[in-house]
């Protein structure tokens, strides 16, 4: 895979898949983004008693993130994260 500069991780919660691409990534000394892509939030959530559900969504992404960094820091990468709301595969597509 020479001649490659940067490489997008799609991460869908699999620790091995940002730790594979992180390996990949150094091995051809390549910049790396990460994406994670949350659905749209569609749905009515107050029937469940939760009040303010972008602020618990938003919580949830930050903390997705700072793992994704401590992973990242534990690999010793450099990495630029983005979080995408919409259709998957689009938004992938799309970041690429």
């Amino acid at each position: 895979m020479k001649g490659y500069r940067k490489i997008l991780i799609a991460v869908n919660g699999s620790k091995e898949v940002l730790v594979n691409g992180l390996k990949l990534a150094q091995d051809e000394k390549c910049w790396v983004t990460v994406v994670k892509v949350i659905p749209p939030n569609e749905g009515d959530l107050d029937l469940v008693g939760v009040k303010n559900i972008e602020d618990v969504l938003n919580s949830n992404c930050k903390r997705e993130i700072a793992e994704m960094n401590s992973i990242a820091d534990t690999e010793g990468a450099l990495i630029k994260t983005r979080l995408e709301e919409g259709d998957i595969h689009r938004k992938i597509v799309e970041v690429a």
